[in-house]
């Protein structure tokens, strides 16, 4: 399988503290990967390198052969790289429709469609699909600051989605659902990213999401990869047992935070 995306050698210190250290990853094209580990083991500090959002003390990242450390967020994401966040990023005061025209503009200006990710139709039947794949048609009037979490949350991955991405990365996609929702929730992401053919990281503390949902897991420990695989293999490997998910976790009922 291709390699869509790889970090070499990257390092980020903040003074004396080390966030990232000597982290090495080659994810393929249409995996989906889980990012594990507790509170400040460095999961989010690695997406923000990848998008952008931190620049690395040291190494490289390479996404589709192309090294695009120095570049901006909007750059990056101009290329095919786009984020949810742990806290939904949205338009408070726009429509659920308005956020989603938002979103799909990013793509359109001057009458057409980027051609790094062109969409079908207009921006309008572009946002139509979007509302029915994400289940958002009955919110599609009602502003992002009345809606319930989950909704907030599938949003939030909708307008990421909105520009066709070729990776998508989620931070804690499912923190702050309802446990009965979460699976739902999942389920139609992971729809809409295999309709779209999308590669995925996501960042998660509960476990019963990573076992079910993803192909392959980096757990983080000090800012350091402690274990890569098969999900089934890192989940009981010794040191993730010890420093990410705790003994009674194995079985996902339980996640350290």
């Amino acid at each position: 399988m291709a390699i869509v995306l790889e970090a070499k050698g990257l390092n980020k210190t903040f003074g004396a503290v080390t966030a990232a250290s000597d982290i090495n990853v080659a994810v393929e094209k249409d995996s989906i990967v889980g990012l594990i580990g507790s509170n400040g083991a460095g999961k989010t500090t690695f997406i923000n390198m990848v998008t952008g959002y931190l620049k690395p003390t040291s190494g490289a990242i390479v996404f589709d052969g192309r090294d695009i450390t120095a570049l901006s967020p909007r750059q990056i994401t101009r290329l095919g790289i786009c984020r949810s966040f742990q806290i939904p990023q949205l338009f408070a005061s726009l429509t659920v429709y308005e956020n989603l025209m938002t979103g799909v503009g990013v793509v359109f200006s001057g009458g057409r469609w980027s051609d790094a990710r062109p969409l079908e139709g207009t921006p309008e039947q572009a946002v139509e699909t979007m509302l029915g794949q994400f289940g958002l048609t009955a919110y599609r009037g009602k502003k992002a600051s009345m809606l319930p979490e989950g909704v907030r949350k599938l949003l939030d991955i909708a307008m990421a989605m909105a520009v066709k991405p070729k990776i998508l990365l989620l931070d804690e996609p499912t923190s702050g659902v309802s446990a009965d929702e979460k699976f739902a929730l999942m389920d139609m992401v992971m729809e809409a990213v295999r309709a779209q053919g999308v590669t995925v990281l996501f960042v998660e503390h509960d476990m019963e999401i990573v076992g079910r949902y993803t192909q392959r897991i980096l757990a983080f420990y000090e800012g350091r990869i402690i274990a890569d695989g098969d999900p089934g293999k890192v989940l009981e490997d010794p040191e993730v047992r010890r420093y990410v998910t705790g003994e009674a976790a194995i079985g996902g009922n339980h996640a350290a935070h």
